[in-house]
């Protein structure tokens, strides 16, 4: 089966010591291609390093929710410049975290339409972090509103973008009809080893909801380990697992979910550097 992970820090602390032995198993799994996203700057910039010295990786620069109030407008200049190096795919990973709330609400929402503006400035997809209290929505629906708001799903976003998605609602968590309306605004969805935890399980129906070109899978290494996978620490390789539960959700030939997921990637993050 053919693999992709569409969001994987590679740049974080765990995988200082192993990094390109983590890849090699990586590319023995099946793995084709890694997006490496940084949630501020050090890791933007690590972000980079790696996908010079791989480059069948890619980056992403911008800044997480957690970050959000430690980046100032001077701060956020060099996230502006970087957006436009070959090497970076996504602006990201950036949205709102109403669930731990390290930074404020309004610091969040400040930031996250930065990091649009940022998306639609360069046609560069954002990378979407949203996450509300266990029972809650209140996130999922805070960001239907920014998005909105920004233009996404108008003509402002067909201009940069064409018929390419311009967010990824990355390592989805969220009801049947959150999904719909993030898909109605012309989102890709990726989904995660979060598939797998309490309180997720409507993420099986949506998996069966989402198109084949707008679909994608991820680990989030080295967090989210799914079922039969180290929980010490996740890695690429175990993308395979959760790309197996979603042909299982669509009932369709995991060897077809695995062209389609590398199609998909490629048309969503597309890169102007030779892979």
């Amino acid at each position: 089966m053919r693999l992709i992970d569409s969001h994987c820090h590679l740049q974080a602390e765990r995988f200082a010591a192993d990094a390109d032995l983590v890849l090699g198993g990586a590319r023995l799994a099946g793995v084709e291609r890694i997006l490496v996203p940084g949630w501020d700057r050090a890791s933007g910039e690590a972000a980079l390093v790696l996908a010079e010295r791989h480059p069948w990786l890619d980056a992403a620069v911008g800044v997480h929710p957690h970050e959000a109030a430690a980046v100032d407008d001077a701060a956020w200049t060099w996230f502006v410049e970087a957006a436009a190096d070959p090497r970076v795919v996504a602006v990201g990973e950036t949205g709102l975290d109403f669930d731990r709330a390290f930074s404020p609400i309004e610091s969040q929402l400040l930031n996250l339409r930065r990091n649009l503006a940022l998306a639609l400035a360069t046609g560069k997809p954002a990378i979407l972090h949203c996450r509300s209290a266990a029972g809650r929505r209140d996130a999922q629906d805070a960001l239907v509103a920014e998005l909105q708001a920004a233009g996404f799903g108008d003509r402002t976003v067909v201009r940069a973008f064409g018929d390419r998605p311009a967010a990824i609602v990355h390592s989805f968590s969220g009801p049947l009809d959150y999904a719909e309306t993030v898909l109605e605004l012309g989102l890709a969805i990726s989904f995660s080893g979060l598939v797998f935890r309490p309180g997720e399980e409507s993420s099986a129906e949506v998996a069966r909801t989402v198109p084949a070109d707008r679909l994608l899978v991820e680990t989030d290494a080295p967090y989210l380990s799914p079922p039969g996978a180290p929980r010490r620490r996740n890695e690429p390789e175990w993308v395979a697992i959760t790309a197996r539960w979603l042909a299982e959700q669509r009932g369709e030939d995991p060897a077809v979910v695995g062209d389609r997921l590398v199609a998909a990637y490629d048309a969503v993050l597309p890169r102007s550097r030779p892979r």
